[in-house]
């Protein structure tokens, strides 16, 4: 009886130990256009302080067990993305934020191990992370200039945990 009851205590305490995170930024800074109004377009590219910004991602995640990398199949993301895929040997999967985003959230609450990193948009990243806390935790799309905000939620068991960090130049530590 004893043994059945530590089994049982053991494996109630492994379960409820399990843990994974989903960490969740916007793309890095992109580059505006100049005066030419031949550079304008819908998908444009990282400008230098953006590059520098993935570089510092990388830096602070590559070392967080990363399972997954997700992105939208624009230039801004899959660059922001790509030194931590480089770092960790974790391929960049693509998911269309122009879809339904039920049904990536439905996708990424199947995933129960490890750490998943989601590179989104000004107006996605708060339907994603109010989406994995199943609450309001981001207010509403982020503003056009916000770049230095990386989003953390963690579930252990049934319980979620949120937490908002800033990281920028140079690396801050978590």
């Amino acid at each position: 009886m004893i043994r059945i009851l530590f089994l049982l205590t053991a494996t109630a305490v492994l379960a409820s130990s399990c843990s994974h995170r989903y960490y969740i930024v916007r793309h890095a800074e992109k580059d505006s256009p100049s005066g030419n109004s031949n550079m304008m377009t819908s998908d444009p590219a990282l400008s230098e302080a953006g590059k520098v910004r993935a570089l510092v991602l990388r830096d602070q995640l590559k070392n967080k067990h990363v399972r997954y990398i997700f992105s939208t199949n624009t230039k801004r993301t899959i660059t922001t993305a790509a030194p931590l895929s480089e770092a960790t040997g974790v391929k960049i999967e693509f998911y269309d934020s122009k879809d339904s985003l039920s049904q990536f959230l439905t996708r990424l609450k199947t995933i129960r191990k490890g750490t998943v990193v989601i590179i989104g948009h000004s107006n996605t990243v708060d339907d994603i992370v109010n989406g994995l806390c199943n609450a309001k935790k981001v207010p509403g799309d982020l503003p056009d200039s916000q770049y230095d905000s990386i989003f953390i939620v963690t579930y252990r068991g049934k319980k979620i945990k949120f937490a908002r960090l800033k990281y920028g130049y140079p690396s801050n530590p978590e």
